[in-house]
């Protein structure tokens, strides 16, 4: 996924021609499977509250095993035909699992600006219980051994193995994730092992997000430093400035929090303002603070803004007039906080909350607008 319009390099990583990491670059333990290796074994936890083992599918003419995640545009991007594949071909001895085989705590959180979802396994039981997966779908980031066996390069990979449990096909589930699909691949292999026929491409290129490795934990942690250490400021906000930011045009999605520092909920949920626009801020999003403290606290705000490493635009009302405030900003608040609110381009509130946010819930309203996938539409 090599755009540079994306800006997020570190996670739409291009995965490595037919699956093969330069040498350098293969964790230890990585093993690239062949066509023809048999599958290795599992044991796995998965989101239905079961282990689940290689032996458990052995009734199975074929398996597929997906190794997909729920943070990666590109798997995002596969879910319904994942979801398509296992009902098309569940009744006609094809049996389906999807392994997770990232580390969630090697993500930077600029890796996340495409979903609402990070890839722990309590996130994957959210992911899972929303779209109604009716698969197995399982959680390797603890060891990661399963995927160094596998040889596990990026998400989502196909490995379609026959009765005998021998590797088949091994990569792309189709040639392209939002465009007309021209080839089928993973299907390809299917039927023609479904009926007794050489499968006619046994292995593919693979894109899609890298595998995040627990070695790229140190990457994630610094990632945290350097941003930790980026200026924090608090400007004045006259009524002019806040009524063009109400009106909000431009092309960003735009979240403004109103909070206090004597206001206990409001101190509280302020880094998770701070991860969800480092999450998203790479994209069309900004996000801003309006802080409703007297003028002889204002010192007091700034630093508990530096504290919170809030490096994001941060207002002080150089007018007091808390009514005048909530009409240009939102005429629907009545006045208790936090408040905050989801500002469409345009000007149009989209989202609001008084009182504590639920970031989940506020995550996917941000995503509904700016899109899970890299060139799709956002959704309606």
């Amino acid at each position: 996924m090599m755009r540079a319009r994306l800006g997020l390099l570190t996670c739409a990583a291009l995965a490595f021609v037919l699956g093969t990491f330069p040498a350098s670059a293969a964790p230890e333990g990585f093993t690239e499977l062949k066509i023809g290796d048999t599958a290795p074994e599992f044991d796995l936890p998965g989101v239905d509250g079961i282990n689940h083992q290689l032996a458990d599918f052995a009734d199975a003419k074929l398996l597929l095993v997906i190794f997909t995640c729920n943070h990666c545009p590109t798997a995002q991007a596969y879910e319904s035909r994942i979801m398509q594949l296992h009902d098309d071909y569940k009744d006609r001895g094809v049996a389906l699992v999807a392994i997770s085989p990232n580390d969630d705590k090697a993500l930077r959180l600029d890796e996340l600006g495409y979903t609402d979802l990070g890839d722990s396994f309590e996130d994957m039981k959210l992911r899972a219980e929303e779209r109604g997966f009716k698969f197995p779908y399982l959680y390797d980031g603890d060891t990661q051994k399963v995927a160094l066996a596998y040889g596990v390069v990026a998400t989502p990979q196909a490995f379609l193995f026959d009765g005998d449990r021998k590797l088949r096909y091994v990569g792309r589930i189709d040639d392209s994730e939002v465009k007309t699909v021209k080839s089928h691949d993973a299907r390809n292999a299917i039927d023609a092992l479904l009926a007794g026929k050489p499968v006619p491409v046994e292995q593919t290129r693979t894109f899609g997000c890298s595998t995040k490795w627990a070695e790229k934990r140190k990457d994630a942690a610094e990632s945290i430093e350097k941003w930790n250490e980026e200026p924090v400021e608090l400007e004045s906000l006259d009524e002019t400035t806040l009524e063009k930011l109400a009106a909000n045009e431009t092309d960003q999605l735009l979240v403004v929090n109103v909070w206090a520092t004597w206001c206990g909920p409001c101190v509280k949920e302020l880094p998770e303002f701070v991860t969800i626009n480092r999450m998203y801020r790479q994209r069309r999003f900004r996000f801003v603070t309006i802080c409703l403290d007297e003028p002889e606290q204002r010192e007091d705000a700034l630093a508990v803004l530096r504290k919170t490493h809030a490096s994001c635009t941060n207002y002080f009302p150089a007018f007091n007039d808390r009514d005048r405030l909530a009409d240009l900003l939102d005429k629907e608040w009545k006045g208790p906080l936090p408040h905050t609110v989801l500002i469409a381009p345009g000007g149009k509130v989209i989202y609001r909350q008084s009182e504590e946010i639920k970031p989940l819930e506020l995550r996917r309203e941000i995503v509904k607008v700016l899109g899970r996938t890299y060139g799709s539409d956002p959704e309606k």
